[in-house]
């Protein structure tokens, strides 16, 4: 860790100096010798970076959600090469490079740290070896190693042997019980970041190589801090602490404030939208006015999150505008209520032998309603004298076999014909 260190010595001076300044500041309100002003002033030294990093975490959010807007044809990619791994990777790298995204821009955050993090643990090494480094002279030295941090020195570590400890004035299990509950913190602060990123802020819908990596980083970070933290010295330890605590804040914000599409985060978010404009019946905040614009700029690419938002203004009588401000619209309310209206049943199939029976009786009704055919033919029957009886049935036997022959029908009853062929 110290050769690694020493890599970063170039930035040891400016880091020393923020340091120096701050404990000037802390050191005129609690002593300048108390853990408080030098815990405080590596607590102070953490913020100033962690602002000076917006800009790369605003990059990193940007890149996040163009991840998300890949998603759709990652999902194709993986159904068109599922048989074929390496396929898959090829085409998902190629992807990658056209869209000009970074699926390791996640990182870009904690590699931006790296250099004050180790010229921190360079200091702080220096502080424990009595020597002078930076703008750190022989008496700021004397004060920083009688520095205590909850009874813990502030260049103390939990592997730190009972001589080495005990001449920084400190026992080793006083430090080994404070460096050990600030690691545990440190880890499951680590944690609790990333299972919060994974569970509420991303689409679980698809599955994709940044959701691996994702999901792996979250249980590798934890452990990788957890076995290094043993070779912090203390006032390390309260730096990547304190980060992880900011960056555990930072990621709460974005969730509840600008949620991934698709995500549980933003389902919650839209509700409370939605709750808001029914109470006021506008849409209040500039915060909540771009979402709602960013909904509407979609259209017909909304996810099923957002239509149901869209649907449920709808049900209020309001239509969302472009501006990201809703006006009350009837053509949006019965849009909404024609919505939710139940769909039409399609009519089921009959069997061969229920439309073979229903073509027949239509038949009969057809040959029953005939005007002047039925009663006609029975008064000729009951009139007629009996002598025309055998003439006529022999004309009627006579028409029926030319028929037949005309037909080329067989004799005997015939099956009734398909009502489409009918």
């Amino acid at each position: 860790m110290d050769t690694i260190a020493s890599l970063f010595s170039f930035i040891t001076w400016p880091v020393s100096w923020v340091i120096v300044q701050f404990h000037k500041f802390y050191g005129w309100i609690f002593g300048d010798d108390t853990g408080w002003a030098w815990g405080l002033s590596i607590v102070s030294l953490v913020v100033l970076i962690r602002i000076c990093l917006i800009p790369l975490f605003v990059k990193q959010i940007k890149s996040t959600r163009n991840m998300q807007v890949l998603q759709p044809k990652m999902k194709a990619i993986q159904e068109r090469y599922k048989s074929d791994k390496q396929r898959q990777s090829e085409e998902m790298m190629k992807l990658y490079k056209e869209t000009g995204t970074n699926p390791l821009s996640s990182c870009l955050p904690i590699l931006a740290q790296s250099p004050f993090f180790f010229a921190l643990y360079h200091v702080l090494s220096a502080i424990a070896s009595g020597k002078t480094i930076g703008v750190i002279d022989q008496p700021l030295l004397d004060s920083a190693r009688q520095a205590h941090i909850f009874g813990a020195p502030l260049a103390a570590k939990f592997m730190d042997s009972q001589d080495k400890v005990a001449a920084l004035g400190a026992s080793l299990t006083d430090v080994r019980v404070i460096t050990a509950i600030m690691i545990v913190m440190m880890s499951a602060s680590q944690f609790f970041t990333q299972r919060q990123l994974m569970t509420k802020n991303v689409d679980l819908t698809v599955k994709t190589p940044y959701m691996q990596q994702q999901k792996m980083l979250m249980y590798v970070f934890p452990l990788i801090f957890a076995v290094m933290g043993i070779n912090f010295p203390v006032g390390v330890l309260v730096y990547w602490l304190t980060t992880n605590v900011w960056t555990m804040g930072q990621q709460m914000y974005v969730i509840n404030q600008n949620p991934t599409p698709g995500s549980k985060a933003q389902e919650q978010y839209l509700n409370r939208l939605l709750k808001s404009v029914t109470a006021h019946g506008e849409v209040r905040g500039r915060t909540r006015r771009n979402t709602v614009k960013r909904v509407v700029a979609k259209g017909p690419d909304r996810n099923d999150l957002e239509r149901k938002f869209i649907t449920g203004l709808g049900k209020l009588g309001l239509a969302a505008q472009e501006d990201g401000t809703v006006e009350k619209s009837e053509t949006a309310l019965a849009e909404a209520e024609g919505g939710t209206a139940p769909k039409r049943q399609q009519p089921k199939r009959q069997t061969k032998a229920k439309r073979q029976t229903a073509v027949a009786q239509t038949g009969a009704a057809k040959e029953s309603e005939e005007p002047g055919t039925g009663s006609k033919t029975s008064l000729t029957k009951q009139d007629a004298p009996q002598d025309d009886k055998p003439k006529s049935a022999g004309k009627s036997a006579a028409s029926g076999s030319s028929r037949q022959a005309k037909s080329g029908q067989r004799k005997g009853p015939q099956r009734p014909k398909h009502p489409s062929k009918k």
